[in-house]
């Protein structure tokens, strides 16, 4: 398992692979000044619900990967978490292997 860490207050543990994936579409967001929400839910032991962050240049997020090795990236899921990313209601997890017409 991985982590996110955002504004050093915020954090979420998440599988190495999807978090290569979020990493991917995060910088590529903000490499470009674009802001977005940020939503995911909650850890099993933190209770049910939702956090959602503002992502933007100022936030400081580290990014912790268990593995020490390269993550193989899947072009078409980076692709979908950017499409959710851009909309109104932002980026949020998002199996791999979901279908997209699950996602209309």
């Amino acid at each position: 398992m991985g982590l996110l860490s955002y504004n050093a207050t915020t954090r979420f543990d998440i599988d190495d692979r999807t978090l290569a994936h979020l990493e991917a579409v995060i910088y590529a967001k903000l490499r470009r000044g674009e802001s977005f929400l940020f939503t995911w839910s909650r850890a099993p032991g933190e209770g049910v619900g939702r956090t959602t962050v503002w992502m933007n240049r100022a936030a400081r997020l580290a990014f912790r990967r268990r593995v020490d090795s390269r993550i193989a990236i899947n072009p078409e899921w980076v692709a979908r978490l950017m499409s959710l990313a851009n909309s109104p209601a932002g980026l949020h997890e998002l199996a791999e292997s979901q279908d997209a017409e699950a996602l209309r």
